[in-house]
Order: structure tokens, then C-alpha cells, then sequence
């Protein structure tokens, strides 16, 4: 398969387009809606005519639908979807080892962990896509050469029943799953992260009566090693472990489920879809070539035993849109896009270690070890405040860089790294009062960045404020029971900098008058143009500000 076109079908005169999303999957359409919400125009290259009629990822945790949120689709999906209690770790004899729970309400405003029928959510997403006039899908549309030459723009050669055709683009999102096309062009290898083993998904129908928690079981047996969640009112998943790679036959699979549900014969229960899967831990060695990214399974592959697979590519939909259009409509220095790849690999690697970690832990696998991995798993999640502890670890703060600064600073003992509590975090998200009724506190915010104050703002914060289009929110009076105000407190800060996605750039301290490292970030934020009157000479003022 080759990846460069290098130039158009004689007869078709290409366009000229500023994004062009090669996948219409969960990732890709949420990419081309969040672009879509800032005025960005993006066309989608699917090759397939119709949405993929079976189910694949069935959890999502409330980061994400904060993100389908921002997308506007999080009504809509909130009415496909199902909160779940959390994790559970049965031994062979199913009994409970640990529990991990969810809460019904995150620190996002929804359930922490929520299941759903991918098909359900794509159409969901394509609705909205169908929508929103900024944004186009193309199915039956099989891309065959991404490349781009130097700083110019990125050229995509596809097919259709119509012929083939060329596109120009500003900039290219590959969102084409694990053997992706766009990964190939870009140069990219993957990385293994070692861990590889063949199971069986069966995705299944039924009105019988199925002994299940309202969660996700993980069975921890050495031979017999499994997975069993309930997706909807009669829609359930079970996931075994293939010892001899054959696929189970009815006796068998009747086997397998009898922990959970009687199969007479005669019943009903369908079986959706049975399909042999290879779980994979695998991270591409780079993201991004120019203007050509790498976005969900074309840059990460995940064990699906922490149920974050989607969910990492819809952090990587989220962190890059904001920064793409910045940099698209308003100028903004090339350096901001370095900072996708920079902050979302390490939080990738991060999540695919503790699926592999739990995977090798819960599962066991066959080798001398295993027993005694899963004696220290069953010693650990006794340790009180470990679960509740790891139910969070999923999104860790994010690590430094140009927009997440540590300080350096002089401690007792010597010189230190530090960072401020909040930077790097996301902001809370309550219920707040707007125009006389009751909304989460995005709707509020708005698409753009955010600052957060307890305390009348001095006139550089306000300059600073005004050169980047924030909206700046008193939290007083807010109607939110004070979370926010608390939230501030907590943190030893008495206003806080939000970016477009909700993660904490920069605060200022309680007492102080002016952001802590301003200085580091205002020159990567600088644009060049903004159709603001107020921004006409944003990075004078950021400098300035942050230099007086």
C-alpha cells in the first residue's frame, strides 16, 4: 500500500480544505464536532458506507462524557448509556477479592463509570455530524496516500465509486485504528509493551435472569480467566481467555456461563456477536510529522481490562481540537501543537501499564509467577484507601511542559521541583446557576479559556484575561454550594486559569496578584491574528503583563 499520492487524478481539480479526518469512528467524529464548535471545517473519510453494526467498547468513565459534552452529544448519550457500580475481582469460586467503586456523580458531574453499545454511540455522534455545517463525512471513501512536503500542506489521495480524488489540507488527523494508513506516512513504529493474549468477546441478548452485580466482574482463575458486564436492560458481555485458540462451541460456551445464567434449551438469548480478539499493549514512537497527527488506535493500544481504550482517544480528540484551532484561525505558535504528543503519551503510557498491570495480576497467566502475583494483588487491595485511590489514578494531573509548568524553587533542603496543586488538574464541574436555572458549569464557561476568581482581579490579570478571550467567573453566588470557592481553597489559590479543555494552565496564589508562570506560557499562546477586537494585540499584552 503506498502512502504518497503525489499528484491528483488528471481530471479532478483537488480541494482545499483546513482539516481533513481520515476514520469516522467514536475518535474521528468527535475530533470534526469539537472543530466543528469552534468554527473549524473538517471533512471525514470513511471507507465503510454504514456505521459498524457490532458492538466493541462498552465503557466510558466521566472525563469522556464531559468531552461528548463539549462535543454536544452528552444528552443524547446519557440516554443510551448505563451507570455502573465499579470493578469487582472474584476468584476462581467467583467470590469477591476487592472491590474498585464508581460513584454515581465524578468530579466531572457524572457517573465515574458508565456502560453503552458503541454502535448506539456512533450514531449518536453521525446524527450530530449530519448536523453541524462545518463539518462533512465522505463514507465509502478509502484513503490510499497521506504525505506532506516540508510546511506546505498535507495531500490525501482516496477512492470512491467515483473515482479517485485529492485533497489539500491545512492539517490531517489520523483516526484509522491500528493499521493505520496515516501512521505508516508519518513514519511511525509502534512500541511494544508486552503484553499479548487471545480471547473470545461474546456479546449477548437475553430476558433470562442473569445473576450479575451492576459493574464489571473480573474473574481472577489461572485457567479460566475472564471478563462479565452488563451493558444495557438485556444486553451483556463476556470476555474468556483462549488456551487453545479454538473458538467455544454452544456445550461450551453453555459452560462458561453457567456462573451467571441457566441456558435450557430453547431460551432466549442471542448471541450477538462471538469474535476472537488479540489484546495488544502497544504506543506509536511519535504522533505527529508536520500538520499529519496520529489521534485513538492509530497511536495507542490498550488491554481492555480498565475499560480505557475509547476513552483515550477521545482525551486525544479533546486535547488537540482546542489547540489545532487556535493555531488555525487565529495564528498561534506552531510550538502548541508539540504540546499534544508531549502531554498525551505519558498519560497513555500510563493507562496501558496498570491495564497490562492489572491484566498480568487478575489473569494471571500460566507461568511460575502467577500464583504469586496474584497473591500480592489480593494483599494490596486490602490496604484501606488503595481502591478508591486507584479508581482515580486513570487521569493523573498532566506532566510538564510549555502549558503545565514546575517551578523551581529553594526548600530546606536545597533546590526543588514543584508545581502547584491545582496546575495540570481538572477543573470541577458542579451544577451552577445561569440566566435563573440550574446547569453544569461548562455550559457557562463556554468553548473558550476561563479564569475562576475569588477576588477582584488586578488590572494585568485582567489584561492577561482579555488577551486570551477568557470568561471570567466570580465564584460566588454561583448556586454551586461553594464547590468552587472550596475547590480554590483547597488548592491554595485564589484564582485559577483554565484551558479550552478544562485542565488548570496556571493560578494565583492566595494572597498574590499575578499568574506564577505566565511568562512560561503567554509566547506559545501568542496569535498572530484573532477576530476579537480585544486580542488585536494579545501577545503584546500577555508579555507585557506578565513582565511589569
Amino acid at each position: 500500500m503506498t502512502v504518497d499520492h503525489a499528484a491528483g487524478p488528471p481530471d479532478t481539480a483537488p480541494e482545499h480544505l483546513p482539516v481533513v479526518i481520515v476514520g469516522a469512528g467514536p475518535v474521528g467524529v468527535t475530533a470534526a464536532l469539537l472543530l466543528a464548535r469552534r468554527g473549524i471545517r473538517a471533512v471525514v473519510l470513511e471507507r465503510h458506507h454504514e456505521v459498524y453494526p457490532l458492538p466493541r467498547a462498552v465503557a466510558t468513565d466521566d472525563e469522556v462524557i464531559r468531552i461528548l459534552q463539549a462535543a454536544g452529544v452528552q444528552e443524547e448519550f446519557t440516554a443510551i448509556a448505563r451507570p455502573a457500580r465499579g470493578l469487582r475481582l472474584l476468584d476462581a469460586r467467583h467470590r469477591v477479592m476487592a472491590e474498585f467503586p464508581r460513584a454515581a456523580q465524578g468530579v466531572h458531574g457524572f457517573p465515574q463509570t458508565s456502560m453503552f453499545d458503541q454502535p448506539e454511540l456512533e450514531r449518536v455522534l453521525r446524527e450530530a455530524l449530519a448536523d453541524a455545517p462545518e463539518a462533512e463525512l465522505r463514507d465509502g471513501a478509502e484513503v490510499f496516500g497521506v504525505a506532506q512536503d516540508g510546511d506546505g500542506p498535507v495531500r490525501v489521495s482516496y477512492r470512491d465509486d467515483e473515482g479517485e480524488h485529492l485533497l489539500w489540507a491545512a492539517a490531517v488527523l489520523g483516526c484509522d485504528g491500528a493499521n493505520s494508513i496515516t501512521r505508516e506516512a508519518i513514519g511511525s513504529a509502534w512500541e511494544d509493551l508486552h503484553f499479548e493474549e487471545r480471547w473470545t468477546v461474546v456479546d449477548v441478548r437475553t430476558s433470562l435472569p442473569v445473576r450479575c452485580w451492576e459493574g464489571v466482574e473480573q474473574i481472577c482463575d489461572p485457567r479460566r480467566p475472564g471478563t462479565f458486564m452488563r451493558i444495557g436492560e438485556d444486553r451483556y458481555r463476556w470476555e474468556f481467555r483462549l488456551e487453545d485458540g479454538a473458538e467455544p462451541d454452544h456445550e461450551r460456551l453453555r459452560e462458561l456461563l453457567a456462573p451467571w445464567v441457566d441456558l435450557a434449551d430453547g431460551a432466549d438469548f442471542e448471541v450477538v456477536r462471538q469474535a476472537q480478539y488479540t489484546f495488544r499493549a502497544r504506543i506509536a514512537d511519535r504522533w505527529r510529522r508536520g500538520r499529519i497527527f496520529l489521534l485513538g488506535d492509530a497511536a495507542h493500544l490498550t488491554p481492555p481490562f480498565v475499560g480505557q481504550g475509547l476513552c483515550a482517544g477521545l482525551r486525544d480528540a479533546y486535547n488537540l481540537a482546542w489547540k489545532l484551532a487556535l493555531v488555525l484561525q487565529q495564528g498561534a505558535d506552531e510550538r502548541l501543537l508539540d504540546t499534544y504528543e508531549a502531554e498525551r503519551t505519558p498519560h497513555a503510557r500510563h493507562v496501558i501499564r496498570i491495564a497490562v498491570t492489572l491484566g498480568w495480576a487478575m489473569t494471571g497467566g500460566q507461568d511460575s509467577a502467577a500464583a504469586l502475583r496474584r497473591g500480592v494483588l489480593g494483599a494490596a487491595v486490602r490496604i484501606p484507601g488503595l481502591t478508591s485511590a486507584a479508581a482515580r489514578d486513570f487521569s493523573p494531573a498532566l506532566a510538564t511542559g510549555p502549558l503545565v509548568r514546575r517551578r523551581v524553587r529553594f526548600g530546606r533542603h536545597g533546590l526543588e521541583l514543584g508545581r502547584h496543586g491545582l496546575v495540570g488538574g481538572f477543573c470541577p464541574q458542579p451544577f451552577v446557576d445561569i440566566d435563573g436555572r440550574h446547569a453544569r458549569l461548562d455550559e457557562l464557561l463556554g468553548d473558550a479559556f476561563a479564569v475562576l476568581t475569588a477576588v477582584p482581579l488586578s488590572p494585568s490579570l485582567r489584561a492577561v484575561a482579555d488577551g486570551l478571550g477568557a470568561r471570567i467567573v466570580p465564584v460566588t453566588g454561583l448556586g454551586d454550594d461553594n464547590r468552587l470557592a472550596a475547590w480554590l481553597r483547597e488548592g491554595r489559590a485564589s484564582a485559577a486559569l483554565l484551558r479550552p479543555d478544562r485542565v488548570v494552565m496556571d493560578v494565583v496564589p492566595a494572597g498574590g496578584d499575578t499568574f506564577t508562570d505566565a511568562a512560561a506560557w503567554a509566547s506559545v499562546l501568542h496569535t498572530t491574528r484573532s477576530p476579537l477586537p480585544s486580542q488585536r494585540s494579545v501577545g503584546k499584552s500577555l508579555l507585557r503583563s506578565t513582565t511589569r
